[in-house]
């Protein structure tokens, strides 16, 4: 399959090619791709922004249904374009095709899921009626409602291309709420995003919306990120990417003229408690599941179990066994850049002195590519050095094993904030722990029993956050369809006509809530 690329930036409803370039590579090789990639600069920033501006006061004039409509015709052209889209994502990102249809077909369903909360809202409408008659003062009316915060700017993840890049649960839920999306797409992954691009751009032609509603800036460089989240129009930003950088365009958000939100995804490692009763029972499956789970995407997943927490037993050591001897057979693989993969390894040999190496995958063979680790250290190290607790993207796992379960407790406490956390027990013997479990619910933004992390469902009721550095505000969700509140604000109108309140205030809306 050929498919053309022309390299360049989206921009009201065309294409630019303009400035210095950059080159793309296929990750399963490491080896440049032909087609060359333009780096946005300050100028492409200012007339994107602009653009998202202009559109951003005219998509105000449509109604939810409109909005939704435009959320499910994207869905619909990304489906048709899905085979290009896929290939191109499998090119770019070594991950294979099935989880990779898997994902368009979650990124759709995220589109349909906010169409549909569109159209059937959940929450009720707040409205305090007037009392004219009250003393002393009289009671005006009051309605709340919500304005979009404006043109909003979005980070392509590299480890999901299409769930969290271009079309991604940051543009649909902005979308959704009715602000206007800047993408600025992962250099991993230039020709996906352009690809996703050409669907939305359909689907914003279809759908009689304004041009300047969504564009794409590609780029490698530093300097275009800051100039994106500095530039004065941007009022929201979404990323999904590591500490580091996050944290750097955090604070570039607060030390704006006008602070604005920042919600970034940071990083876990997903601690998984393995409680004695389940491991006696179990530790064989326990073993196999961990393995599989760490193994997804090779360990390329923000919900990676990268924290096993036990007590000392015989069957934590049935546990470690199993796990060693599955991990030992696993061969390496090509991690998403070769970057990614020299971060892997030189997190993993900078903490490996310090730790028991209980198994490695087989050899690597080129230097894009990673062996799955599996490692064991007590509890009281890992109280003792917090550098044990932080993230190695990838496939690799500490078991931190406790004498005692005061000691499990003492480093769950200690433990910083996590997108999820597992419970691995049986239900006798939970009320045992339910301090543990108590703890760990105040680290994580998802707490899950008896299954993996790895599994983030698209629905109503997920919570993908957390406290930091799982996440930059814990109130807030990157995934279900609670997450368009990110780009919403309260607004309270007060004794405004019923002919100029907005359609979900005035009177007759089945779903307001007389207070």
């Amino acid at each position: 399959m050929t498919i053309e690329l022309n390299g360049g930036h989206y921009i009201q409803g065309r294409w630019h090619q303009s400035g210095e370039h950059f080159h793309r590579m296929a990750a399963a090789s490491n080896q440049a791709l032909p087609e060359p990639f333009y780096d946005a600069n300050d100028t492409d920033v200012d007339a994107a922004v602009t653009a998202a501006e202009s559109a951003f006061w005219l998509y105000q004039q449509k109604t939810a249904v409109e909005r939704a409509t435009l959320l499910d015709t994207m869905a619909e052209e990304l489906l048709a374009d899905g085979a290009e889209i896929v290939a191109m994502a499998m090119l770019e990102s070594a991950l294979p095709q099935a989880r990779l249809q898997g994902e368009l077909g979650r990124t759709c369903n995220q589109l349909r899921l906010f169409a549909a909360a569109l159209r059937d809202p959940m929450e009720p409408v707040i409205v305090d009626r007037a009392q004219p008659e009250r003393t002393p003062l009289p009671k005006p009316d009051m309605r709340l409602g919500q304005l979009p915060l404006g043109p909003v700017a979005v980070f392509g993840a590299s480890n999901f291309p299409l769930a969290f890049s271009t079309p991604g649960g940051d543009t649909a839920s902005a979308l959704a709420a009715g602000c206007s999306v800047v993408v600025k797409g992962h250099p991993a992954h230039p020709g996906t995003s352009e690809l996703c691009t050409r669907a939305i751009a359909r689907a914003i032609e279809k759908c009689d919306m304004p041009q300047g509603l969504f564009s794409l800036l590609q780029g490698h460089s530093p300097g275009l990120s800051t100039a994106l989240v500095s530039h004065g129009a941007i009022k929201a930003v979404g990323f999904t990417g590591s500490l580091k950088v996050g944290r750097i365009l955090a604070d570039c958000c607060a030390a704006r003229a006008e602070p604005i939100p920042f919600y970034g995804e940071l990083g876990s490692i997903n601690p998984q408690l393995l409680l004695p009763g389940m491991l006696e029972a179990h530790a064989e499956q326990l073993a196999q599941n961990q393995v599989t789970a760490m193994l997804l995407g090779q360990g390329q997943f923000c919900t990676n179990p990268g924290l096993l927490l036990a007590i000392k037993g015989p069957g934590l050591e049935r546990f470690i066994a199993t796990a060693s001897n599955a991990l030992a057979e696993q061969g390496a693989g090509a991690m998403l850049t070769a970057g990614i993969a020299n971060a892997y390894r030189e997190g993993v040999e900078s903490l490996l002195p310090q730790l028991e190496l209980l198994a490695q995958g087989q050899a690597i063979e080129a230097s894009h590519q990673t062996r799955p680790t599996l490692a064991k250290v007590s509890g009281k190290a890992l109280l003792a050095n917090p550098a044990l607790r932080q993230e190695i993207f990838g496939p690799f796992a500490l078991l931190a094993v406790c004498d005692s379960a005061d000691e499990l407790l003492d480093v769950i406490s200690a433990l910083e904030g996590q997108l999820s956390a597992s419970v691995h027990g049986l239900e006798e013997e939970l009320a045992d722990f339910g301090p543990h479990i108590q703890r760990l619910a105040f680290k994580v933004g998802r707490l899950i029993f008896n299954q993996a992390p790895t599994g983030v469902e698209v629905c109503h009721a997920m919570q993908h956050g957390g406290p930091y550095p799982a996440s930059t505000d814990s109130r807030s969700t990157s995934v279900g369809s609670a997450a368009m509140k990110r780009f919403l604000r309260p607004i309270c109108y007060q004794n405004m006509p019923q002919a100029l309140l907005p359609e979900p205030l005035k009177d007759g809306n089945p779903m307001i809530s007389v207070r």
